[in-house]
């Protein structure tokens, strides 16, 4: 079949490795023990803020979502890892590999909004605390993270659109772990340079604009602060915001370096590790982050667990 004879792919295959094939089994227990451990830490998030009273406040209520949309996020990619893995390579119809697409862009685009929603309400909760729940009602919070949700659903609309309505020819391998843009650009036997123009500059915006809004909000933050009189209540009031800063630098960090660029001249293998950190690995740090040095979580955990041995010992 010639490269100008355009006919419509029916079915994908998925790589994953293939250059690395002593290392499947090392892979995979790798894989599954970072999906268990971030399925545990993003549900167990999730029960301990719906269960504590103590964490119904609009940071936690925000957290809840990131959390969800970890838990989307990893279980759209890392089955498929695990089933690539285990059989060297999967076969994916056309149809789910748009799906895969799909769902993980947005689940990746609303988390780019999610994470600027939770840098304004960092601003709010520092430079009000006596009034920080007044100011950041309910109604407020489903409203701000609805507008998450709207702006990654709109993304990923656009982005699976331009990538799907390229043309694939007889070379249906994808020399990857899943369906991902960079290796789908490569594939496509059409020109790709407009559909590369329009989602590197919806890439752009996206983080871009989520990043702007992040560093004004601490910018905001910092002069709040530098008001404080005591070093304690500074030092206090940046703690809170340690967490997302770290959360806020791991994955706009990694998805500028993904997808900021131009798809020709990369390293597919650099790619792979990249979208292993930040598919696989973020979402599991991310409890972490948000818990190792938060008394409150600590405190929710120890009561949940002390509930739960209760109920096992009646």
């Amino acid at each position: 079949m010639g490269k100008n004879n355009l006919t419509i792919v029916t079915e994908f295959i998925l790589m994953g490795f293939p250059d690395y094939p002593e290392l499947e089994i090392a892979l995979f227990m790798a894989f599954l023990s970072f999906y268990l451990v971030t399925l545990l830490g993003n549900l167990g998030m999730l029960i301990l803020i719906q269960e504590d009273a103590r964490l119904h406040t609009p940071m936690y209520f925000f957290l809840s979502h990131l959390s969800l949309l970890d838990t989307c996020y990893t279980s759209v990619i890392t089955p498929q890892v695990l089933a690539t893995l285990a059989t060297g390579r999967t076969v994916i119809s056309y149809g789910q590999c748009a799906a895969q697409f799909f769902f993980f862009t947005v689940c990746a685009g609303t988390e780019c909004f999610l994470l600027s929603v939770m840098a304004l309400d960092r601003y709010v909760a520092v430079s009000n605390p006596l009034l920080y729940t007044v100011a950041m009602p309910p109604r407020i919070c489903w409203a701000l993270v609805l507008g998450a949700y709207v702006c990654g659903l709109t993304g990923s609309i656009l982005r699976t659109s331009c990538t799907f309505t390229l043309s694939f020819c007889d070379d249906n391998q994808i020399n990857f772990f899943f369906c991902d843009l960079p290796p789908l650009l490569k594939l496509a036997c059409s020109d790709t340079k407009d559909t590369e123009i329009v989602i590197i500059f919806c890439g752009n915006f996206v983080i871009l604009v989520n990043a702007l809004v992040i560093l004004i909000s601490y910018l905001l933050i910092i002069k709040a602060v530098l008001k404080v009189s005591s070093s304690g209540g500074r030092a206090k009031a940046f703690s809170t915001c340690a967490s997302h800063l770290t959360a806020v630098a791991l994955f706009f960090g990694t998805l500028a370096f993904m997808y900021l660029r131009s798809a020709s001249g990369t390293s597919l293998e650099e790619d792979k590790a990249v979208s292993v950190f930040y598919t696989v690995v973020i979402p599991m740090l991310n409890p972490l982050i948000y818990s190792l040095r938060n008394t409150d979580v600590k405190a929710a955990f120890t009561k949940v667990t002390g509930r739960f041995q209760v109920s096992q010992s009646v």
